[in-house]
Formats: C-alpha cells, structure tokens, sequence
C-alpha cells in the first residue's frame, strides 16, 4: 500500500515544482480533513447539525458544522506555518497570518453541502493553493486574486461511506481513501483519467425555467440523449464535490448555469469550489468552462466572486459551449 506521505516523496522526486513546503501543506490539509471526517460522522452526537441562527456573507443562514469545521480547518493551517492568508466561505474577509508573509494562500469552501449534513448525505472540503507574496498585509490576501492558472495545487476531501482526498500539484490528479483503522491515506486511485464522456448530467433542474436558453437546449439534448444517442441520466447530490467525483470518475458533466432574475453570476464561488476544482478536472483531461469562456481564465476580482460552470468530460463541456455559442451539434 502506497500512503499519502510516501506517495508526495515519490512525486516529489518526479516533479520538483513539488516543493518540500507543498507537500507539507498538502499534508496539514489532509490532517484537516481526517478532523472534520471524524466530527462530520458524530456531528448528530454533540450537537452540531442546524443552523446557529446567524447569515454570513454570502446572505445564508450559517449552518453550526459549516462554523465549526472552519475553525478547525483555519487553525490546523495556521499551525502549519506555511499559510500567509486563508480565504474561506464562512469568513466575510481573508484571514491574513503576517507571521507567515511568504506563505501559500488557501481558498476553501471547508463543508461543501452542508445541508446534506442533516440528513446524513455526502459533504465536503474543497481547497485550492496559490503562491503567497513576500509582504504582509492586505497583499498577502490579495494573491488570491488572479485567474485560477496561478493556483499550484487543488483538490477535496468527500465525507462520505469512506473519507476520499483528491488532489493535483498540476502532474496528474490522485485519489486516497482513509483507512480508518490506521488513520493513514492510502492510494486507491492512481493517475485518474476522467472518461471522455459520459451518461450522467448533474444539474438543479428545479432552476430550469430560469436558466439561459443555452443551457435549457443544451441538457434538452442529453435527455434525448446527446451526441452519442445513448441514455443520459439525472444525478444530483446537492453537494459539489460528491457530484464532480462521480463526474471525475464515470464521465459526464455538472453545470450549474446563471439564473436570470437571481443568481445572474452564477451560484458558485469562483476562488474555493470553481477554480479548485477546474485545476482537478484539466488536470485529468476533463474541462471546466463558464459556457463562454475556460473557467481557470477567469480572473477574480472579489473574495467571495460567483461564476457559472459547466465541468466534467471533454466532449461533454465541448458540446454545451457549442449552445452556448449558437452553433449546437446535430
């Protein structure tokens, strides 16, 4: 069995970009995750399913694991010492360490669907690292802005049956499942390749009547059963990362488009759930676009900025741009 350490000495020696202090922070990541895994499963237990009666930033009602788990995160990373500013969902503004001026940058989303929390379905940690600048202050936070092409290293962490991490340094995307008896992550799976296309799309078709019409034609035709003629089925967990592991592994695409008369920008935060986890999917020959525009191109301008995406398997994204740009495939 290959586990997580020893797996990031092997790539380490393959891929020098690598660095040392990457792969420490990849680690304090992944202790992170074994954390929140481990309250996750007793969150019914102490007391931390619902909400605490308070809406952050984003104008949602702050659920009491959402709260607790940034916590934890935050301060095993600020620990780290390799951090110089965390931007985070739950929190209204980065959180700058000066200590750590020439730190990484992490952008988390540290419970993905936390409402499925409630009834016991699959959530999630989503993060994305980008290189730090030498000054402290608002500068350091400020690194994290930019397009998602700077970021170093992607991934999450799926609580679910079995605690999965997924990762990229920018070599291949990997997957590792906690065993929980040792409390080591081991390889499970190795240089994924997601398919070039698939049979599911994963969509709130409740928001239908408020999508553009690109996107309303675009899944029309995989009901009728896209550009292979197959079946195409509906799967949607209401939690991104177990919708884009499912993506990730069996092909298909997730698209959550802008909705008029609403969410105009899209739903989904550009710099902790979208561009993470556009970095995963190019990096294992998927694709993630905005329907005009490759989504790691988009440049953020706001901490907490929204962006539609259509992600997963190439020919999938391929053929919703396609709608998008007036020209649909027979």
């Amino acid at each position: 069995m290959t586990f997580f350490p020893h797996h990031l000495r092997l790539e380490r020696a393959a891929h020098p970009a690598l660095t040392a202090e990457l792969a420490a922070l990849l680690q304090a990541i992944a202790l992170a995750g074994k954390v929140v895994a481990w309250e996750v499963a007793r969150a019914g237990l102490t007391g931390r399913l619902g909400e605490t009666g308070e809406i952050n930033v984003q104008g949602e009602w702050v659920k009491k694991l959402d709260a607790w788990a940034n916590g934890a995160v935050v301060d095993v990373l600020r620990r780290s010492g390799l951090v110089s500013a965390l931007v985070s969902e739950e929190m209204a503004e980065p959180l700058v360490v000066a200590e750590h001026a020439e730190g990484y940058v992490v952008c988390l989303d540290p419970v993905d669907g936390s409402l499925n929390a409630d009834i016991n379905g699959i959530v999630g940690t989503i993060f994305g690292i980008r290189p730090g600048r030498p000054a402290t202050g608002a500068d350091a936070a400020a690194a994290a802005l930019g397009p998602g092409t700077t970021q170093v290293a992607a991934g999450y962490i799926m609580y679910g049956p079995a605690t999965v991490l997924a990762y990229t340094a920018g070599h291949g995307v990997h997957g590792f499942t906690l065993d929980t008896t040792t409390g080591e992550y081991v390889l499970t799976h190795p240089a994924i390749r997601m398919p070039p296309r698939g049979t599911t799309y994963s969509a709130n078709d409740a928001n239908w009547h408020r999508w553009p019409p690109a996107a309303q034609a675009f899944v029309e035709s995989l009901r009728k059963g896209g550009a292979s003629g197959g079946t195409y089925s509906s799967r949607y967990v209401g939690a991104l990362v177990a919708d884009f592991h499912r993506t990730l592994l069996e092909g298909g695409i997730y698209l959550y488009p802008a909705e008029a008369g609403g969410r105009t920008a899209g739903k989904i935060r550009l710099l902790y759930e979208a561009a993470p986890l556009a970095l995963v999917a190019e990096a294992a020959g998927g694709r993630a676009s905005t329907g005009t525009a490759r989504l790691l191109d988009v440049a953020a301008t706001d901490y907490h900025q929204r962006v539609p995406i259509l992600i997963g398997s190439a020919d999938e994204v391929e053929r919703a741009e396609a709608f998008y740009r007036g020209t649909p495939p027979p």
